[in-house]
């Protein structure tokens, strides 16, 4: 290898933890809780205990709390950043610049926003946090006004096996309501090739953190429908984590779901079918540096097929890759809430890329209604009609989607809406 060849490639690629979404802001500061929790799991997973933080928002009326709402973070890569979580979720949303958790707040709801240690951690010792949590509450709360519990994204699906094992384990977690927003219920989605790329510059850019740290974190591999572990890895990508399998057999053992609560859900994807206009097998965008030595070419996800091209990578002498897929559906452009994968990643290389690329399906609508199907084969069509099926394919008692296929995690006025329609009955 020419001496300084491995510093120069790694000065040209990405930094940081790739898929780690941005903090969000709004310009206001948020509201300042009136208490907050230090939480500790309330059972160990593989012999150790995760933490949390609770930030408690009494409602209009109260000195204290006296109807809990619980609702947990999401996915992302170390601790959670409480003042970011509650602007994500207070987001003034068109038309009238209402602002959901204000909403219910003003409603006499008790809001309870958990937040984690470290996100990219065990699903399962995150939800012992949400089980103390919900502990916390019970014994905080004055009078027996049931609880509502949930989260979003990753959140109501910690938050629902929470519930699920206390049910198993004989506790009683007095909770009515089980609400989670736009939950990959069945498996979340991150195109292979970004994976792959993440994996490439962890590689050759070492340092800490690293690109690949929050795609090969146990949070990752329990939550991605298709995961691969490496940037030359090649084979089954449903079934690539024993981790995943073992998160879905653990939800199996404990029900599933929650039996006791009414459980709702929303999904930022639209119901109809309708997806995105971002084709399968198309390309995405083509970056190079130093002179061509270095290298990275990125297409969407074909629909199925055997040894499909997604793209490749090069540093030359180091590292030469092409990559392919077989059997795996044309996830990017399927109704769902949407994350800005390939745009995150080409802004980091400051490359160009066509608007309609910049964002792909995250939780498929199919995924966020819980539609009963197998979490692990997937034999549904991505582009099912759900608004065409009846009310017992999904595994919620109800649930709403987004009037068009909006960003993972945005609140929106049809889902907040019927979400405040639903709580105030």
């Amino acid at each position: 290898m020419p001496a300084g060849r491995a510093e120069q490639v790694a000065a040209v690629l990405p930094q940081g933890v790739l898929f780690a979404t941005p903090p969000r802001t709004t310009g206001e500061e948020p509201r300042t809780p009136q208490t907050e929790w230090s939480l500790t799991s309330a059972w160990p997973h593989r012999g150790r205990s995760a933490t949390g933080t609770a930030a408690v928002h009494y409602g209009a009326g109260h000195d204290r709390l006296t109807r809990p709402m619980i609702f947990a973070d999401g996915f992302g890569h170390g601790p959670s950043d409480m003042r970011g979580l509650w602007h994500r979720l207070n987001a003034s949303y068109p038309p009238h610049r209402h602002r959901l958790l204000d909403q219910l707040l003003a409603q006499g709801i008790d809001v309870v926003l958990l937040g984690y240690g470290a996100r990219h951690t065990h699903l399962q010792a995150n939800a012992g946090v949400a089980a103390a949590c919900v502990r916390r509450a019970i014994s905080e709360r004055a009078g027996d006004t049931p609880l509502i519990v949930g989260g979003v994204g990753m959140g109501g699906l910690i938050t629902r096996y929470a519930l699920a094992e206390m049910e198993h384990r004989g506790e009683d977690h007095q909770t009515e309501t089980y609400l989670s927003y736009d939950t990959p219920h069945n498996g979340a989605w991150i195109p292979l090739i970004l994976q792959q790329l993440a994996y490439f510059s962890a590689a050759l850019a070492p340092g800490g953190p690293g690109q690949a740290d929050l795609i090969k974190s146990p949070a990752a591999q329990q939550l991605l429908w298709a995961w691969v572990e490496s940037g030359r890895y090649s084979g089954p990508v449903a079934t690539a984590s024993p981790l995943r399998v073992e998160f879905i057999g653990d939800l199996r053992r404990v029900g599933w779901f929650p039996a006791r609560p009414r459980k709702l859900g929303v999904a930022n994807g639209a119901a109809d079918g309708t997806g995105r206009n971002v084709p399968p097998d198309a390309p995405v965008f083509e970056w190079n540096a130093l002179d061509g030595l270095v290298g990275v070419t990125v297409r969407t996800q074909p629909d199925r097929g055997t040894n499909r091209h997604v793209g490749g990578m090069r540093a030359v002498p180091m590292w030469a890759s092409k990559s392919y897929t077989s059997d795996v559906a044309p996830f990017d452009g399927a109704p769902g809430g949407t994350m800005p994968s390939y745009g995150m990643l080409a802004d980091k290389l400051g490359v160009p890329i066509d608007t309609r690329y910049r964002s792909a399906c995250f939780v498929p609508s199919v995924s966020a209604v819980a539609l009963q199907y197998d979490p692990l084969e997937w034999p549904v069509d991505l582009y099912t009609d759900i608004t065409a099926l009846s009310p017992e394919q999904s595994q919620l008692d109800d649930f709403q989607c987004d009037a068009h296929n909006s960003e993972h995690g945005e609140v929106t006025a049809t889902l907040a809406e019927w979400i405040l329609g639903q709580l105030g009955k």
